[in-house]
């Protein structure tokens, strides 16, 4: 059992969405937490959640300001920390398209500094954040987390007799997190106008509290150079356009850059090394460090079909206009009326 009383921990960008959410959780299933950093670059951010979580209050709280692209800063923010929860990232794909080299220093580069930084101080557990867009990318910025999921892999291979563990965590779209459809749906339907990319367009849905819910599984359970992935239901972008503004015009304006008609969390390359361990998959490593028949009994495990794939488009489970109606007044907006 995951007990995080008198640990602790740094979430790289920490002001997000679900950096949030992590520490609104951590701090009320363990009030005894010894340090809970939050480490970001915008201090803007910074000064506005120490509004929602006031020092006076949350003594445990530290905020920290640093960029992952600055080792040295990030060395001496984990000095004491026991685990790292990276889910500094640079996320909006058309302004990776635009700014190349910006996301490859913070999602690539910023990746490997978080690694050495833990290597190098005492870190014992290291959960990294990915997402859909990192499997089979066509875009920077799937293409820039893939290569951040790979190193956070094979990190295990490197550290030695070291006893810390690395795994990452993949889902889809967090509903109401900064910058996603929902939130934009809700801002525009005052207008009258909801831009449509493609009516075939589908996505993963996964909550706030699901992704959250998904950290703290891995920091529990992971053995090391895991990929969990939840099993999660997938809407129709036609369906959230008709659950917010029925009577809205919705134009279609066509996808853009680096954007796909559907989303996969695991190809069917991946298939060979995933397994069904019940509430999540797991992509295993090609060369894991531990015993996998060990892994399989000690889960439970399921070893997927070969060919096996998970796509956002092709998913068995959906949701319809009146649940993601209900959905966005659970996690969105609680006052919200179509």
């Amino acid at each position: 059992m995951l007990d995080l009383n008198n640990k602790s921990i740094l979430i790289t960008g920490g002001t997000g969405s679900l950096g949030k959410a992590l520490t609104q959780n951590i701090l009320e299933k363990w009030p005894r937490i010894k340090r809970l950093v939050i480490y970001s670059r915008d201090e803007q951010k910074q000064f506005q959640m120490a509004q929602e979580f006031p020092p006076a209050r949350y003594p445990q709280i530290r905020f920290f300001i640093g960029d992952v692209r600055d080792f040295e800063r990030l060395k001496r923010a984990m000095k004491g920390i026991e685990y790292v929860i990276h889910a500094a990232a640079m996320k909006h794909v058309p302004i990776a398209e635009y700014n190349p080299m910006e996301c490859v220093k913070t999602n690539i580069l910023g990746a490997e500094n978080v690694i050495n930084a833990c290597l190098e101080t005492d870190v014992e557990n290291v959960v990294a954040l990915s997402t859909d867009k990192a499997a089979a990318p066509i875009n920077l910025y799937g293409a820039t987390k893939l290569a951040s999921d790979k190193l956070f892999v094979a990190a295990n291979n490197i550290k030695g007799w070291n006893p810390i563990k690395f795994s990452v965590v993949r889902y889809g779209n967090v509903m109401g997190s900064n910058g996603s459809v929902i939130p934009f749906f809700l801002q525009r339907r005052r207008e009258g106008i909801l831009p449509i990319t493609d009516p075939q367009m589908t996505r993963f849905n996964i909550s706030l509290q699901g992704g959250v819910d998904m950290v703290l599984y891995a920091m529990e359970n992971a053995w090391g150079g895991e990929i969990f992935v939840p099993k999660i239901p997938s809407y129709k972008i036609t369906d959230v356009a008709e659950a917010i503004g029925p009577e809205c015009e919705k134009p279609v304006i066509g996808i853009r850059p680096g954007e796909k008609i559907h989303e996969e969390m695991i190809t069917s390359s991946d298939s060979f090394f995933t397994y069904d361990c019940g509430k999540y998959y797991t992509i295993l490593p090609q060369l894991p460090r531990f015993k996998l028949d060990e892994f399989i009994s000690h889960f439970n495990a399921q070893k997927v079909e070969q060919g096996f794939k998970y796509n956002s488009g092709e998913n068995h489970e959906w949701v319809t206009v009146e649940e993601l109606r209900q959905l966005i007044r659970e996690h969105v907006d609680p006052t919200f009326q179509e």
